[in-house]
């Protein structure tokens, strides 16, 4: 069977009957177990994505199914589904079952899309590179022995070695565009608000955003308009209407500037700057005005996010005590050391080490020297964005400084790992929509990912824009 790459494609061949969707579903299974030793999936719904197959081929058969039968999709283990295990790939969450499900699955499934499986990531999304996770790293399905990018690092091994058509998950800062770069395909950061949080286990709330990870950009702008829209569920979603994302593949020229501090910044890969500026000469040559920026703050966007992440972190995770669900130590013999040994033995080394950093942030003795300058410095970030966002219609640059990384090479400096976000962390600090598309190959065989950022709620051009520098 293909591996296919588009849902359209999918849904041509069914109507031909050329395939089935109990066929298309048995051959994403065989390929997960076929690739089962890159780490990808910590948990594969088989009979369950079997059954839901043959049921929506019936519906395909009497003209009912919704706008994503075909689409076989998995979840990343920080995104909750009723009924199924979801852990954030930690041993604090093992055998823990969620009691409901999150927006967008429910959202998904109401148009008939499939659900194979979830999704290795870093522990609680916090990492760069897929090493953190309780279950063992996530391996580059290009060079396995290279990282596969994080936090999303199943979903982004998953669609890229056809594992499943796409998979949803997680940005806090550049979790969903730095894997999808590593790995060569597509990923979106959408605007902050666009899509519901309802069902996502938090890692810092002002910071997160749920989004697709996919092959082709038509599948893309579907699962857009599927999953974005005001939700009662969660009270930062926006009210605004969400717009048909595919009525228009066609952008009329526009302004962009690039970061000069990023395309000529001292970490980035001295190719991946040739190829940014070629693609900077290819949008010119095709009548979009293309013009350097200056971003005087970009040094400051990584201990900035760092330092409030990390804040946000440190409240959220406290529900995690070992009294109502999830580990348990064993060696707990009063409430004082439940708390303790539970935490200590549940949590890996790299969330305890942004626990304390930000329960020491918020401290007395800290909070103005910290974690309030750090505020002051997102809301300077936001309005020099808003500002260039009054002259320009896009900002470009890299996703990443780097092509993927060996194992273990990052895994010991944890200020080396934190500046493989360099680029992708000031989408989330201003909360405006991004998105990383493929940009060629390095010589070293590895992808690269260029990145577009556009003005809040403005996927749609920001999608058809980069649908053009992709392709």
């Amino acid at each position: 069977m293909n591996n296919y790459k588009t849902l359209k494609h999918i849904q041509n061949d069914i109507l031909q009957n050329k395939i089935t969707l109990r066929g298309l579903v048995l051959h994403y299974l065989d390929n997960i177990n076929a690739k089962k030793h890159l780490n990808a999936f910590v948990e594969v719904f088989e009979t369950e994505a079997i059954q839901k197959a043959e049921q929506i081929d019936e519906k395909i058969q009497s003209g009912n199914a919704g706008k994503l039968a075909g689409m076989v999709v998995a979840l990343k283990d920080n995104i909750c589904y009723k009924g199924h295990a979801v852990s954030a790939s930690s041993k604090i969450l093992e055998g823990f079952q969620s009691v409901y499900s999150a927006t967008v699955v429910q959202r998904l499934l109401a148009e008939d899309a499939i659900i194979i499986g979830r999704l290795n990531c870093d522990e609680f999304a916090m990492g760069a590179s897929n090493e953190t996770s309780y279950y063992g790293p996530v391996k580059n399905p290009i060079d396995e022995t290279r990282v596969s990018g994080g936090s999303s690092g199943g979903a982004a091994v998953a669609v890229s070695a056809n594992m499943c058509l796409a998979a949803i998950a997680s940005d806090t800062g550049g979790s969903v565009r730095q894997p999808a770069a590593f790995c060569g395909v597509i990923g979106i950061k959408p605007t902050y608000g666009r899509v519901s949080r309802n069902g996502l286990l938090a890692y810092a709330s002002s910071f997160d955003q749920i989004g697709p990870i996919t092959q082709s950009m038509d599948d893309m702008k579907l699962l857009m308009e599927v999953i974005s829209g005001k939700d009662p569920a969660d009270a930062t979603t926006s009210s605004r209407p969400v717009p048909n994302y595919n009525s228009s593949n066609t952008i009329a020229p526009q302004k962009i500037g690039y970061i000069k501090e990023c395309l000529f910044h001292s970490a980035i890969d001295e190719e991946i700057k040739q190829a940014t500026l070629a693609v900077i000469d290819k949008l010119k040559q095709d009548g979009h005005t293309v013009e350097e920026i200056s971003f005087p703050y970009l040094d400051y966007l990584v201990p900035t996010y760092y330092v409030l992440t990390t804040a946000e972190a440190s409240s959220n995770l406290s529900r995690f005590s070992g009294l109502t669900f999830g580990h348990r130590s064993k060696q707990a013999v009063d409430l004082e050391t439940v708390f303790k040994n539970s935490r200590s033995e549940g949590f890996g080394k790299e969330v305890k080490r942004r626990i304390m950093l930000g329960t020491f942030v918020l401290s007395a003795g800290s909070y103005e020297a910290y974690y309030t300058k750090a505020q002051q410095v997102r809301r300077l970030v936001q309005d020099k964005t808003n500002e260039i966002f009054d002259t320009y219609d896009f900002i470009l640059s890299p996703t990443t400084p780097t092509t993927a990384f060996k194992f273990g090479e990052k895994s010991d400096n944890p200020i080396a790992m934190y500046l493989a976000d360099l680029f992708t962390v000031h989408a989330n600090i201003s909360g405006n929509p991004a998105i990383s598309v493929p940009m060629g190959t390095h010589t070293n065989k590895m992808p690269m990912g260029i990145q577009l950022m556009a003005k809040h709620f403005c996927e749609g051009e920001m999608m058809t824009l980069a649908e053009t520098i992709s392709s």
